[in-house]
């Protein structure tokens, strides 16, 4: 179940970036051409928001079977010590969290507000950050924090 549970994290990633994608692209071209705020501008703020959460319970069950976090917790004072063990136990998850709370904000403000400019510059700032620090927490195989393969 593990490795299942990796394999559909790290897969299912490249969905919650790739609409994070388009919904930026989405608002930064209604913002800055002054388009109206459409259904399907609608509909792409929502899944975005959708598809971040189920990533995010992906990932919060994983973080209970993982054996790397159990490690973690059970011997806190010197895992971390350890940079992946730090990175996995406890930096990605509350980056994550917080990337995803961003999105929720900034998908229920942008619903709420009551222009159509309006409506896409709170999308557009909202979900810029949060991409921000789902970038930041990501384990790219490049980064200097810990790595990991694009797919597993």
């Amino acid at each position: 179940m593990y490795q299942t549970l990796t394999f559909l994290h790290s897969t299912f990633r490249w969905v919650v970036l790739l609409s994070m994608i388009y919904a930026l692209w989405r608002a930064y071209r209604g913002c800055f051409y002054h388009k109206t705020f459409s259904k399907t501008d609608d509909s792409v703020r929502h899944w975005t928001a959708t598809v971040a959460h189920i990533q995010l319970i992906l990932g919060i069950i994983l973080y209970i079977k993982s054996p790397v976090v159990k490690y973690f917790w059970k011997n806190f004072s010197e895992a971390k010590e350890s940079p992946d063990l730090l990175f996995f136990g406890l930096i990605h998850i509350v980056l994550m969290i917080s990337a995803v709370v961003t999105l929720t904000i900034g998908s229920a403000l942008s619903k709420r507000k009551s222009t159509d400019p309006e409506k896409f510059k709170t999308m557009l700032i909202w979900f810029a950050v949060a991409l921000a620090v789902i970038f930041i927490a990501i384990p790219w195989p490049f980064s200097p924090f810990v790595n990991r393969p694009y797919f597993r």
